[in-house]
């Protein structure tokens, strides 16, 4: 997920390039057996987890399909590898999110690389009248399509807050954004995005008056900018606060918290974490002192075989024991670290609270509250122990 070469492989093409190497030199859990719990195995190359406001989960695997997992039995829910490009190692279905009022409208929503020309494309889909377990293939509905000139950096994570659909872009790939496109707010890479769905009328989607460019300068879906490969965005549950893990160029990875405001600059490229990066005038690698857009709230560096961070969402299932903490990972060592969901900004990261053993390719949410991490090389979905 970072830029090109052999030196920069990262998330999915190291899984590609290297699984098998990879996965037997990672380390065994940290904490004990019984923190995590293998829910189901058998997919191939699941990317993601989630819910449609019910008991079943939907796993989305990068090939081009959506599997539900209802009362431990697994089918097909959608299929559209036909559409789907995934070379480069870091193409392919990428995300999904059911509309709020899903078990009304049964509408849901895809994020994926687009088989003709890799450029990004939200679809909505409708589920089938007949089956819950199945999606209506024929209802597909382009929404939005975003040009891609590279093929890494392509974000994915869609989520739902209210009747908006938030949508998370890379900076269109390459290494180090030579293109400047998440500083840029004449292009919609390397943004959050913030819009309404539905169809109105000839228009495919539509924009919120209060987004923060609307009636400036700069593209009206935009929400956020500044960021390089935003992996894995979460809403928390009670807060409504939006968490973010950016995946870093050489030397950090960052979570960031949008608590507050719209339009808010979390600094790529100029800034990796909380150190300059590409910024006029200033040294490369140094703390940033003023001028610092939005900083994280935590990052980490690279040592100990760290490169790709997978962010994860805060447990909000009352009565868990991890309560409140927000979850997230390391893609290339599997280990799983969780913070308080109001952690101070720039504060030390504790040390991780398990090394899960694998790639973590997402983490993901029930519908009771309850946390899930996703095995990409194991296909498997476990679920987190007191969430």
């Amino acid at each position: 997920m970072r830029g090109m070469g052999a030196g920069s492989l990262r998330r999915l093409g190291v899984s590609l390039v290297l699984g098998c190497l990879l996965g037997a030199s990672l380390a065994g859990p940290a904490s004990g057996a019984s923190f995590l719990t293998v829910i189901k195995s058998g997919f191939t190359q699941p990317l993601y987890v989630t819910h449609a406001g019910d008991s079943r989960l939907f796993v989305v695997e990068r090939g081009g399909k959506i599997k539900v997992i209802d009362s431990g039995s697994v089918s097909v829910f959608l299929d559209i590898s036909s559409r789907v490009r995934t070379s480069g190692g870091e193409q392919g279905l990428l995300g999904l999110a059911f509309h709020p009022n899903y078990a009304s409208n049964g509408l849901f929503y895809v994020n994926f690389t687009r088989a003709s020309d890799g450029a990004t494309v939200v679809a909505e889909y409708r589920r089938s009248a007949s089956n819950r377990n199945r999606a209506d293939r024929s209802s597909h509905r382009r929404v939005l399509v975003i040009p891609q000139p590279y093929s890494n950096h392509n974000g994915g994570w869609m989520g739902f807050k209210g009747k908006f659909l938030y949508i998370a872009t890379g900076d269109g790939g390459s290494g180090g954004d030579p293109e400047n496109r998440a500083q840029s707010k004449s292009t919609l890479l390397g943004k959050i995005l913030r819009i309404n769905p539905r169809r109105s009328g000839s228009r495919a989607y539509t924009v919120p008056d209060s987004n923060p460019f609307v009636g400036k300068t700069g593209r009206d879906e935009i929400w956020s900018l500044g960021l390089r490969n935003p992996w894995r965005c979460s809403f928390d549950r009670e807060t409504r606060y939006l968490w973010c893990a950016d995946v870093g160029q050489q030397n950090y990875e960052e979570i960031n918290r949008h608590s507050t405001g719209k339009g808010l600059n979390f600094g790529w490229r100029m800034l990796e974490g909380f150190h300059y990066y590409n910024y006029p005038g200033r040294t490369s690698g140094q703390k940033c002192t003023s001028n610092c857009r939005t900083l994280p709230i935590a990052a980490y560096s690279h040592s100990g075989g760290r490169c790709s961070v997978t962010g994860g969402y805060v447990a909000r299932r009352s009565g868990a024991t991890f309560h409140g903490r927000y979850f997230f990972g390391d893609f290339c060592t599997g280990e799983i670290w969780f913070i308080g969901a109001g952690f101070p900004r720039g504060k030390s990261l504790p040390s991780p609270r398990h090394n899960a053993g694998f790639h973590i390719a997402s983490f993901g949410e029930g519908n009771n509250g309850r946390l899930f991490v996703v095995d990409y090389g194991g296909g498997r979905i476990l679920r987190i122990n007191g969430t």
